[in-house]
């Protein structure tokens, strides 16, 4: 059974950081691509960022342009963990993070398999 188990949320001062993580098991993540989303209240569940692996073992990572330059996602496949680092954090950053895997991309159909979430609160 595939789950994706995500850790690191909290409530943080804008301009602070945090660092959420994603831990996978029931199949091998380094296959496909992983990557987060995130759901503000009110507002539709929206693409953040998303890692996969190239033919040249390195990694491709992809950004929405609200979150660009501040978030910088990464993986470790040897623990099956993804890890969201979250820089000059802002209140409308403010959601639910998804953990998501799949074949990847920036549309929510791309993501065959979701975690429950975790809450970010940004405060003013």
């Amino acid at each position: 059974q595939v789950q994706l188990v995500e850790s690191g949320g909290g409530l943080v001062q804008a301009g602070g950081s945090l660092r959420l993580s994603c831990a996978a098991s029931g199949r091998t993540f380094s296959a496909y691509a992983m990557g987060w989303f995130r759901q503000a209240p009110g507002k539709e569940r929206e693409f953040v960022a998303a890692i996969r692996g190239t033919s040249r073992n390195t990694y491709y990572a992809d950004y929405a342009d609200s979150v660009k330059d501040r978030f910088a996602i990464s993986r470790d496949s040897a623990k099956n963990t993804m890890y969201l680092q979250m820089n000059s954090l802002k209140p409308e950053d403010t959601a639910v993070y998804y953990c998501v895997s799949g074949a990847g991309g920036r549309q929510r159909t791309g993501y065959s398999y979701w975690g429950q979430g975790t809450q970010v609160t940004v405060s003013s």
